[in-house]
């Protein structure tokens, strides 16, 4: 297992959307280990029961005795802005409050821009921008008591930076979440909330993995440093834009990909 990270966040509050599997649950695991109190959710309370037992286990080992009692797990649909409205107030209720959204539920459904039917482009949308504003709105009120609120985006490579054929619509939401969030950034400074977003490459998951060896394969040769991530190094960022140390950064995006996106072709990799 990993070491915490540096930063202190043991009087942070925390809630991360997406929670239960792959990078979601990577980032929650980071902030058990950094002694937050964290509130996964996730669309399911088996999904939800098993991440917060597999929670309590990493915080039980890696900080104080006190931590495994401050992981909490709730069910929420971010596609309704209403069930993300019980969401913040069941994390305000047993924390005493919100400090730091992590906005990391999204789905990556592949469909052809050819065949794509109005049902699947809402599905994408729904979720991942949707669910992303939804989410944000809900946690505000929280956020603003908190005094030093912080709201990490979990956008992506795709869209914003690249793309890859069968992912138009999650390009497009990916891309859009960026924009939501430097005008939010914007908006919310006078309240000292900060707003940011990882992107990261591919990343080890389940998921990942339902896409077959071949797939796996032409990711990893196209990455410089020959390997996919892990879903705790993207933690690792969300983590840092969580701290106290990074307060005077907003509107910003940390990539997260190996160096992925670097080579202007094969070739350069050798």
């Amino acid at each position: 297992m990993p070491a915490a990270p540096l930063f202190d966040l043991s009087d942070t509050r925390v809630v991360v959307t997406g929670g239960t599997k792959g990078i979601g649950f990577g980032i929650a695991s980071v902030f058990a280990r950094a002694g937050a109190r964290v509130a996964v959710a996730g669309r399911s309370q088996a999904g939800v029961d098993t991440a917060v037992a597999a929670l309590s286990l990493v915080a039980d080992a890696d900080a104080n005795a006190d931590t495994r009692a401050q992981i909490s797990g709730f069910t929420v649909d971010v596609t309704d802005p209403e069930s993300c409205r019980a969401l913040a107030a069941s994390t305000a209720a047993a924390f005493g409050g919100i400090d730091v959204l992590c906005a990391n539920a999204g789905i990556f459904p592949q469909a052809d821009l050819a065949t794509m039917t109005p049902a699947q482009l809402d599905e994408v949308l729904d979720t991942n921008v949707k669910g992303t504003i939804y989410a944000v709105q809900a946690c505000l009120p929280a956020l603003q008591e908190s005094g030093r609120g912080r709201v990490v985006l979990t956008s992506s490579i795709t869209g914003p930076t690249t793309g890859y054929p069968g992912w138009s619509h999650y390009g497009a939401s990916k891309a859009a979440q960026l924009g939501f969030m430097r005008t939010a950034a914007i908006e919310l400074a006078k309240h000292a909330i900060t707003v940011n977003a990882v992107l990261p490459g591919n990343v080890e998951s389940a998921g990942l993995d339902e896409m077959g060896e071949d797939y796996l394969a032409s990711m990893t040769s196209a990455v410089p440093l020959r390997r996919l991530g892990r879903a705790e190094e993207i933690g690792y960022a969300a983590a840092f834009l969580a701290s106290r140390e990074a307060g005077y950064i907003t509107g910003q995006t940390i990539v997260i990909d190996g160096g992925q996106t670097l080579p202007e072709s094969p070739d350069a990799l050798g």
